[in-house]
């Protein structure tokens, strides 16, 4: 595959989120911010390919060949995302757009072991699994702090939105992956939350509890 298309596959797979669900072209042109008629050209390329199902007004499915294709391109960004992290000391809101070049490099042979180097980490910085190199990985049960009600405790493992605005407010608020939050309040008027994150208590928007994810703690 080119670079656009590995692109488009994993633009494909992301959009249908990971199920078997067709995706329409004009969500991928939208995604790709390109043209929906340079997406319908893309896509008949990749389904001489074998990699899409593509039908008129139907939409887009991955094929089993292009689903393990998108897969295998996502499990070599998150590691990288990992590896610039722990070994190179990139903070979390810079390594999208690194790992999104390095995601393209073909040795099967780096990439297996850049994973044992890292010692075959499962989540990504932001909390997303890392596939295997056979394209499984656990899918564990998360939930946005806002469909939680009050008295919920979790461990916070991943985030809605990756954007650099959004990780640099959760920096400068310290708080991180791995961290138990506890929801203290609800306002009805807004939807602010008062949370308790490390000890401390602090007030976050409607808009930030629906960008973080909690595993929720069961309580005895």
């Amino acid at each position: 595959m080119t670079l656009s298309e590995e692109d488009y596959i994993k633009a494909i797979y992301h959009l249908g989120k990971g199920l078997d669900q067709a995706v329409s072209t004009n969500s991928i042109a939208e995604q790709m911010d390109t043209k929906p008629s340079s997406v319908t050209d893309m896509v008949k390329k990749l389904s001489e390919k074998d990699l899409v199902f593509y039908k008129k007004y139907k939409g887009v499915l991955l094929t089993e060949t292009g689903r393990l294709s998108a897969l295998s391109i996502i499990r070599k960004h998150r590691l990288w995302e990992v590896f610039l992290v722990d070994k190179l000391d990139f903070a979390w809101d810079e390594v999208h757009e690194v790992a999104e070049q390095l995601e393209h490099i073909k040795s099967e042979k780096l990439i297996d072991k850049l994973d044992a180097y890292l010692g075959n980490p499962k989540v990504d910085p932001h909390g997303d699994p890392i596939p295997s190199k056979d394209g499984e990985f656990k899918k564990s049960v998360k939930r946005l702090v806002t469909e939680l009600p009050i008295g919920s405790q979790g461990i916070c493992v991943g985030v809605n939105d990756s954007s650099v605005a959004f990780l640099k407010f959760l920096d400068k608020n310290n708080i991180s992956l791995g961290d138990t939050l506890e929801i203290l309040d609800k306002e009805d008027f807004d939807g602010s939350l008062s949370i308790r994150v490390k000890g401390k208590e602090m007030r976050i928007s409607e808009q930030i509890g629906s960008n973080l994810f909690l595993e929720v703690l069961e309580k005895d």
